[in-house]
C-alpha cells in the first residue's frame, strides 16, 4: 500500500459494480502530510541532545513520530501522507509499517520543503491539505478535523506554538508567499506568516495555541502526557 501514490485508484474513490462493465467515481479528497524524520542518532532532536544524549534524542524523534501516527489513524476520510528526511522508503515502511504512503521531502529549508509538498498535494487534486510536524505531542485528533472544517471559510488555518512558531498549516492552494523570506526556527514564524497573511489579504483561521518539544525544558510535556496517557489506560 505504501507503493501507492495519492491520485490513484483508492483514494476518495467509489467503485460502482455495474453491469456490463465497472464504473469508478472519484471525488476530491482532504490530505494531511506529516514532516518527520528517519531516527538517527546524531541527526534528530539535535538540540535535545545535551539533555538526552544523541540515542535518547533519537528515541524521543521516534517516540514522538509513532504517537502522532497514532493520533491521526482514527481520521475518517482524510489520505495521510508522511513526508520523511533521513533513511529510505524502504527504512520508514519497515518502521511505520506498509500502511502509509511516503514521500521524501524535497528542498533546501523548511519553507522550501512546505512549498514542494503543498504544491505536490494540489497537483494531486487535493481540495484541502493540512501540513504538521511530530513534534507536538498536544495535537489531538479533534484539532486536526477542526483544522480542515476551518478551511471551508479560511484560506490559511494556522495552529500557533508556544515558542512562536507553528505546529500546523492548513491550505486549499499552494501559496508559496508565505514560505519564502520566513525567519524558519525563530520566535517570530508564527507572527511573521500572519502578517504575511494580512499583506495578501487571505483570510486566516486559527486553533488552539500548543507547546513544541525542542529544548530540554519542554520535555515536562512529553513527560506529563506520558503519564496522562498511562493512567487513562490502566
Amino acid at each position: 500500500m505504501a507503493s501507492r501514490p495519492p491520485g490513484a485508484l483508492g483514494r476518495g474513490c467509489t467503485v460502482l459494480w455495474a453491469t456490463p462493465r465497472l464504473s469508478v467515481m472519484c471525488h476530491k479528497a482532504a490530505h494531511l502530510i506529516i514532516f518527520t524524520r528517519y531516527p538517527v542518532p546524531g541527526q534528530t532532536k539535535t538540540r535535545l541532545i545535551p539533555a538526552l544524549g544523541a540515542e535518547g534524542a533519537a528515541t524521543l524523534q521516534r517516540h514522538l513520530t509513532e504517537h502522532t501516527l497514532k493520533t491521526v489513524e482514527v481520521l475518517k476520510n482524510i489520505e495521510i501522507s508522511i513526508y520523511f528526511s533521513g533513511g529510505t522508503t524502504t527504512q520508514m515502511a519497515a518502521w511505520l509499517g506498509e500502511q502509509w504512503h511516503y514521500q521524501a521531502q524535497q528542498g533546501q529549508d523548511l519553507g522550501d520543503r512546505l512549498i514542494h509538498a503543498f504544491q505536490t498535494s494540489e497537483q494531486q487534486d487535493y481540495d484541502k491539505t493540512v501540513v504538521i510536524g511530530i513534534d507536538c505531542p498536544g495535537i489531538t485528533d479533534e484539532i486536526l478535523a477542526a483544522a480542515f472544517d476551518k478551511l471551508d471559510a479560511a484560506e490559511v488555518v494556522l495552529g500557533p506554538a508556544v515558542d512562536g512558531g507553528y505546529y500546523l498549516i492548513g491550505l486549499r492552494q499552494n501559496i508559496a508567499a508565505l514560505f519564502t523570506e520566513m525567519p524558519w526556527g525563530t520566535a517570530q514564524v508564527f507572527s511573521a506568516t500572519e502578517a504575511r497573511c494580512q499583506q495578501l489579504n487571505l483570510s486566516l483561521a486559527l486553533l488552539p495555541i500548543l507547546q513544541d518539544i525542542d529544548e530540554p525544558a519542554d520535555l515536562r510535556v512529553w513527560d506529563n502526557l506520558k503519564n496522562t496517557l498511562k493512567k487513562a489506560a490502566e
